[in-house]
């Protein structure tokens, strides 16, 4: 039997109790069941007892989502699972607590994993900023929420966001509708997520004033984009020349953001990724920042975790 351990944590106050064990006492069961360890609470004190190695963890993950609900931010069963993750990585309970980027609509957004921490920090240490990972990590909606912030804080004048619409091969001349209909399925995703962070009537006007654009990458070439946050989403299915084009748009004041998969390339056969191809040729290029991601920093549902293992497993087999 394992050397039995109990340990007494003192809250700050019933507020940081209430938050930190959730509705229901969601987030001590699930730390329970995660770690094997006991919990009990009693006005602002817990309760942990267990395996000596496991209630130092608990105690460590308890401190790191007090420290986040102290802060101000919410707590929600999917920051927890994350707690876990970053804690088992041999991350420090100070990320958790890190302020949020941007705080709109009642929600706050920010770093929930240390990959994502170190994203952050690169967007705003460099000129072009790669993030390279699989879904779900956070790579857009980090990047959308930086821009946004930078915007409201009168830092840069407007942003712009761009993917390529592979699947037509960027023509869309056969797809019913005007050209906005054409190429709206392909832009959703990031309208979707501006939607999150600003309500839909600011964000409507700030895209009819031009202030947030939202286009085919197609549509870049040939201008020079100032003072601005410029995102490239879905950059794996670039080409090598799209790539270059994008990246020398860059004007004055202009930082470039650019996002991807490596092993979701749809481009033709034969046909090189702009991403695949950035990571080989701007890699020591001052200025320029990569940050990787695996599946490991997933933040959706925590099956998408398992599911992309999975698929990796398959293809190692395959």
């Amino acid at each position: 039997m394992p050397h039995e351990k109990t340990l007494q944590l003192e809250l700050p106050d019933a507020n940081a109790m209430r938050a930190l064990a959730g509705t229901q006492n969601e987030h001590l069961k699930l730390i329970e069941r995660r770690l094997g360890v006991r919990l009990g609470q009693r006005d602002t004190q817990v309760t942990v007892s267990g395996g000596e190695e496991a209630v130092g963890v608990a105690a460590k993950l308890i401190e790191s989502l007090t420290a986040t609900v102290t802060a101000g931010r919410p707590l929600f069963p999917d920051d927890v699972e994350q707690a876990l993750k970053v804690l088992g990585r041999g991350g420090g309970v100070e990320m958790l607590s890190a302020p949020p980027i941007l705080s709109q609509r009642g929600k706050s957004f920010a770093p929930r994993s240390l990959a994502q921490k170190k994203y952050v920090e690169l967007i705003r240490a460099n000129d072009i900023t790669f993030g390279v990972g699989p879904a779900g990590t956070g790579k857009t909606y980090l990047a959308m929420a930086v821009a946004v912030a930078a915007l409201l804080e009168r830092k840069v004048r407007r942003i712009v966001l761009a993917r390529p619409a592979v699947e037509a091969g960027e023509k869309l001349g056969f797809l019913p509708g005007d050209l906005s209909q054409k190429v709206d399925p392909y832009l959703r995703p990031l309208y979707d997520a501006l939607h999150d962070m600003i309500d839909h009537e600011r964000a409507a006007a700030f895209i009819e004033q031009g202030v947030i654009e939202v286009a085919p990458l197609a549509f870049m070439r040939g201008r020079t984009l100032n003072d601005c946050y410029a995102i490239l989403d879905e950059a794996q299915n670039t080409t090598v020349e799209q790539m270059k084009m994008f990246l020398t748009r860059l004007g004055s004041q202009a930082k470039a953001i650019v996002t991807g998969d490596v092993t979701q390339i749809d481009l033709p056969t034969g046909k090189l990724s702009g991403l695949v191809h950035a990571r080989q040729v701007l890699a020591n290029v001052e200025g320029v920042a990569f940050a990787e991601f695996s599946q490991v920093d997933v933040v959706r549902h925590p099956v998408v975790q398992n599911v992309i293992r999975a698929y990796e497993l398959a293809e190692k087999k395959g």
